[in-house]
């Protein structure tokens, strides 16, 4: 039996929608955020903290020192202005962050 001929599809959006239907869609929404993130916050900020995890709507990041962590926590809604603003009604609507392992 012949299979009918379909248009092509972009390898990204198939593979969005094949993690997504094997239950992955935070990972996909993560792995978007790593992507885009010195975009979203800007490269001073991307030096120093990355996006590690998503949860629901709350993105957890690693931070490289506990004085930036400090730092990063006091301008949170300018990191949730920038999310929202590359990501729109798709972006994080908090932000976890905590010091990476080993930089404490």
């Amino acid at each position: 039996m012949k299979r009918p001929k379909s248009q092509p599809e972009p390898l990204g959006g198939l593979v969005q929608r094949v993690l997504q239907d094997l239950g992955q869609g935070e990972a996909v929404r993560v792995l978007r955020i790593v992507e885009r993130w010195e975009d979203a916050v800007g490269h001073e900020v991307a030096q120093h903290c990355r996006p590690t995890a998503l949860r629901g709507t709350v993105l957890l990041a690693s931070v490289d020192s506990s004085v930036w962590c400090q730092q990063l926590q006091l301008r949170t809604p300018e990191l949730l202005e920038g999310l929202t603003r590359v990501f729109g009604e798709d972006a994080p609507t908090s932000v976890r962050l905590s010091v990476a392992r080993g930089n404490r």
